[in-house]
């Protein structure tokens, strides 16, 4: 971009290579286990992942079926043939040398994915999506990349199955690409291809370019000629959908601040730096000719297009939200909230089978959710205890225990101390109190505020709501408040 663009109206053009962790038990081209987590470094490793010569890689079938779930979700097109690369490169965490990925016959073509930004629907059209294998990964020692003592380099993950999935530049502002890479979780999730919690599972590089307003079209795209001779910035090290958004609105102004002051944007690969956060220059940026692709001839080509129709995937977030819609009459924010996870919609559907819907609904997308959310705890960590919470709203149901004690009490104390609800409700001695002991707090109430029942005769409806409040003390919060509102009105 010329450097005269400092006066006119600038426009971010920006797309993203996402890099995510299929769940397999063990790593792509070998029998190595991908669980990790609590491994000692170098122990999940064999001449294959470590690309000891002599050693030949075998393809794990589940990864490939992981890929084309994908491709169908994403409605992408899978060609009659796909087949293996070899990208040359080195560094580090790359023992061989070059990594086996896929180059210009992706298992997945194409696609889109409908995101919602800002009260906004736009469809995010996909380049390709394609396997291949994790490298390792660094430590750096005593700071970050930029000021590390030292580097160590851990080859367990290397070899882990990878789904790199490339959008075309379609993203104008940094918050559209944080809202597709949460919406692309969501379907991952709902596939039961991924797992969020696994370290390093979804990673993020991001180009971006800066370019002239008067270089779009009507439907707001760049024209080809523009967008080949932009200079573009790789933003690597991306871990979050937050980090992104971050990162992304960081290297916008850097790259607004060059051009203002008359400076050139350097084509080249940066790291974000999540402590700082800010980017910092790696190297210059590689052409695609700098990996000297050739095809690797140890696996041959795959045939699996009629995989598409023979394989099956779950009901998708969407169609799953408008379903809970229509079939349970929830509103959008209500629905969004219950398909947030599979896990959370699996939950609300066996509520809501056996007890009112909008009950259902409203114990577990509101005070649930609302609970796990505060604790910064997920649905997962709860899900052998799922009969409990049913309980809970049984008993809700059932009028055994007040609304209020059951969020209020019951629920935190199942979440804090691990205490089934029976437990807390006879612990705490939470059952409701029989209609003459309502009744007689009642009266107590009414006796002991004279001037509260004084004000409620002259109109105001504040003072009926401080009576209900005594009565509710005096039950110890047993009492239900629309019978209490009920009887004081019939008493007064």
């Amino acid at each position: 971009m010329s450097t005269q663009a400092a006066e006119t109206d600038l426009q971010s053009v920006i797309g993203l290579e996402v890099h995510v962790q299929l769940e397999t038990d063990t790593k792509i081209f070998c029998s190595c286990s991908t669980d990790t987590a609590d491994a000692e470094p170098n122990t999940h490793t064999c001449p294959v992942c470590l690309g000891l010569p002599g050693a030949l890689p075998v393809l794990n079938e589940a990864a490939v079926e992981s890929a084309v779930r994908l491709g169908k979700a994403l409605h992408s097109d899978i060609p009659e043939r796909t087949r293996f690369h070899r990208k040359n490169y080195f560094y580090p965490d790359l023992p061989k040398g070059f990594q086996i990925t896929q180059y210009d016959a992706p298992i997945c073509d194409g696609g889109e994915l409908e995101i919602n930004h800002e009260g906004s629907r736009r469809t995010i059209e996909l380049e390709r999506a394609h396997l291949e294998e994790d490298p390792g990964s660094l430590q750096h020692v005593g700071g970050s990349i930029e000021t590390a003592d030292y580097t160590k380099v851990d080859y367990n993950r290397a070899g882990t199955p990878l789904m790199e999935i490339v959008t075309k530049p379609d993203f104008r502002e940094p918050g559209e690409a944080r809202a597709f890479l949460a919406k692309l979780e969501e379907v991952l999730e709902y596939l039961g291809i991924y797992d969020s919690g696994r370290d390093g599972s979804l990673r993020v590089d991001a180009n971006i370019s800066m370019m002239e307003s008067a270089e779009f079209d009507a439907d707001g795209r760049p024209s080809e000629e523009a967008l080949a001779a932009a200079n573009r910035t790789e933003v690597k090290n991306i871990s979050s959908h937050r980090g992104a958004e971050s990162a992304l609105s960081y290297e916008i102004a850097r790259q607004r601040n060059l051009l203002k002051r008359g400076r050139a944007v350097e084509q080249e690969t940066r790291a974000w730096n999540e402590g700082s956060g800010s980017t910092v220059s790696m190297r210059s940026k590689e052409e695609e000719k700098d990996y000297r692709y050739f095809r690797e001839a140890d696996i041959p080509p795959l045939e699996v297009s009629d995989w598409k129709e023979e394989l099956d995937i779950p009901e998708l977030p969407d169609a799953r939200r408008e379903r809970f819609r229509e079939e349970y009459g929830l509103s959008e924010e209500a629905a969004s909230k219950l398909t947030s996870t599979k896990q959370v919609a699996d939950f609300f559907e066996d509520v809501a089978t056996e007890y009112d819907p909008a009950l259902a609904a409203t114990w577990v997308a509101d005070n649930l959710l609302g609970e796990l959310n505060y604790r910064d705890m997920a649905i997962t960590e709860i899900e052998g205890r799922f009969d409990e919470f049913t309980r809970l709203v049984e008993l809700v149901a059932e009028d055994e225990i007040t609304e209020k004690n059951a969020r209020e009490v019951v629920l935190r104390e199942m979440l804090d101390e691990a205490h089934d609800p029976d437990t807390v409700v006879e612990e705490h001695d939470l059952g409701k109190t029989s209609g003459s002991e309502v009744e007689a707090a009642v009266e107590e109430a009414i006796e002991e505020n004279p001037d509260a029942v004084e004000d409620y005769e002259s109109g105001d409806e504040g003072a009926l709501n401080f009576l209900v409040g005594q009565v509710m003390q005096k039950t110890g919060g047993s009492a239900d408040p629309g019978q209490v509102n009920e009887l004081l009105r019939e008493r007064l």
